[in-house]
């Protein structure tokens, strides 16, 4: 009995197949940037309340005919941002906007069928490599908290506001985030078990929790700087204005307040935190560059004077949508390079 349990562990063993889940969850990874880039369209272009209604299922097919179109016009007029911002607006201009938030939904569905349909298939094939179901698992579980949590943020400018909570702006950001750096993580674990079936996975290296810490603090205000629309309060560089900090702008009480609902000191942190994130690049750089890693230490360096430069340009153009739309993306690529690094220095093998 114990012989023909030592013969069949191999084979068990051999139907794993990291390389081909690994390359799924970059396809996924990429899907949720996709997703990243098309929610700050939706942002910027003050879309995200046109659709009133959560819908998870029913809501994957859009308006078919005039009835349908004229329902859904409707139920936004109904809105505060309708009845506050738009008052007037017409069918043809609603559809415009309806647009990038159906996208958008839609594209959220995708990446649930994306990663949902393949796991089920990987998961009665038996090819996930022991150890590394859980967390696939959790990464699914994620999936769907964000759904969630994209209605809970849409909810907060159906009532009263005709506008979203930037706070829940900023948990639906970086929740997408944290959600993409995992799937690369996870996706780069597996890559290394298919390279190395001794490799075990990685873990991340103090430097690297500090620079994911600090540039997680930038994320945030980034998203607080977008709900807040604070972009716009200066449009000039390196100063806001004439001065470095406008002295005349009003304070918050209690004075923590301003770190989170002051527009003007929120793009001031936003400014000025961007290079103490490049600084933590450039040592975790530096770490990966003397341990050999070069080609991650210049991929590090060049993705972290872009975002700046990015930023820089975002505010000196009055926050072209373009523009703006690129400097949310280049965030989650800065993102995932500093994981990809992170990962690289916290290989290790059995």
């Amino acid at each position: 009995m114990a012989s023909q349990a030592q013969s069949t562990a191999p084979a068990a063993a051999g139907r794993a197949r990291p390389g081909a889940i690994s390359n799924w969850l970059f396809a996924v990874a990429a899907l949720v940037l996709l997703m990243i880039v098309v929610g700050g369209i939706t942002r910027l272009t003050e879309s995200g309340l046109s659709m009133v209604r959560w819908e998870p299922v029913s809501g994957a097919i859009p308006p078919l005919d005039a009835e349908a179109w004229q329902a859904e016009f409707d139920a936004y007029r109904q809105s505060p941002q309708y009845q506050q911002v738009n008052r007037g607006m017409t069918m043809a201009e609603f559809k415009e906007i309806f647009f990038w938030e159906y996208v958008h939904r839609l594209l959220g569905r995708i990446i649930g069928l994306a990663f949902a349909l393949p796991l089920l298939w990987f998961w009665i094939k038996r090819a996930i490599p022991a150890g590394h179901g859980w967390r696939l698992l959790v990464l699914l579980g994620l999936g769907g908290l964000q759904g969630a949590i994209g209605w809970w943020m849409v909810a907060s400018g159906l009532v009263d506001r005709p506008e979203v909570s930037h706070i829940r702006l900023a948990v639906h950001l970086l929740a997408a985030l944290l959600i993409f750096a995992a799937l690369i993580w996870a996706a780069l674990d597996l890559r290394q078990l298919a390279r190395d079936p001794d490799a075990r996975p990685a873990r991340m290296p103090t430097l690297a929790i500090w620079t994911l810490s600090i540039l997680a603090l930038q994320l945030l205000f980034g998203a607080y700087t977008a709900g807040l629309e604070a972009g716009y309060a200066f449009s000039s560089w390196p100063k806001m204005g004439d001065e470095w900090f406008p002295g005349g702008t009003p304070m918050l009480e209690p004075f923590v307040r301003n770190f989170v609902d002051n527009p003007i000191v929120v793009q001031f942190v936003h400014r000025w935190l961007a290079f103490a994130v490049a600084a933590v690049v450039g040592i975790l750089a530096a770490e990966a560059w003397r341990r050999g890693k070069r080609t991650e230490a210049v991929v590090l360096v060049a993705a972290v004077l872009l975002q700046i430069v990015l930023g820089i340009v975002t505010l000196l153009t009055g926050v072209h949508i373009h523009v703006a739309v690129a400097h949310q993306g280049m965030a989650a690529i800065l993102l995932g390079s500093v994981v990809w690094t992170a990962h690289r220095l916290g290989e290790r093998r059995a």
